[in-house]
């Protein structure tokens, strides 16, 4: 026991059971992580699935190291946690192809807008604009957000969105200055910086 305050104390820290954990796992680690990687490549597409794969099989294990088993049967274990953690894997690989294939059918027929004349000149500022910037202003535009609602979805202040979104809106008034100058007719004389 060590003291913490007055008349307080807590029990030592179990390190004896802690390292003989630790231990056990690392020694069912070294000796079974080839055959279980074997086996979970030869059940997976590519080599990153089979990382995925592998990587949850042993914190499984890790977690679990209460209900495995000692050698010999701790291999087989966890080859059966591995096939367990295959059968997730794959479900959620149709899943996503199921969902990918909807998609794919939603927007088959989707054409971006085409923008001809004023719309195209906010259109090709907007592009313009550093990715933060446009994604301030969508968020505020199109998504109808407010500045607390934005610095919830981009994790700042809401003092921090007000100026962000002060800054963004003051480039996008220069992007498009910019454009409306640069589609000026030639010849075309704009007093003072004002557009004709």
């Amino acid at each position: 026991m060590w003291p913490v305050s007055k008349g307080a104390a807590l029990p030592s820290p179990p390190t004896a059971a802690r390292n003989e954990r630790q231990r056990r796992f690392e020694a069912a680690y070294t000796a079974h992580h080839g055959p279980v990687l074997g086996y979970v490549l030869r059940r997976t597409s590519n080599a990153d699935d089979a990382a995925d794969v592998i990587a949850e099989t042993f914190l499984t294990a890790w977690r679990r190291l209460e209900d495995m088993p000692p050698e010999p049967e701790a291999r087989l274990w966890l080859y059966g946690v591995a096939r367990r953690v295959l059968a997730n894997h794959h479900r959620g690989e149709r899943r996503r192809s199921a969902l990918a294939g909807r998609l794919r059918a939603d927007l088959a027929g989707y054409r971006p807008p085409e923008y001809t004349g004023e719309l195209a000149q906010i259109a090709t500022a907007f592009r313009a604009l550093p990715a933060a910037d446009r994604e301030l202003l969508a968020l505020t535009g199109w998504e109808g957000l407010d500045h607390g609602e934005i610095a919830v979805v981009l994790g700042c202040s809401r003092n921090a969105v007000r100026i962000r979104l002060h800054r963004a809106r003051k480039r996008f008034a220069v992007e498009l200055a910019r454009g409306q100058v640069a589609s000026a007719r030639p010849g075309v004389s704009v007093p003072n910086g004002d557009l004709a």
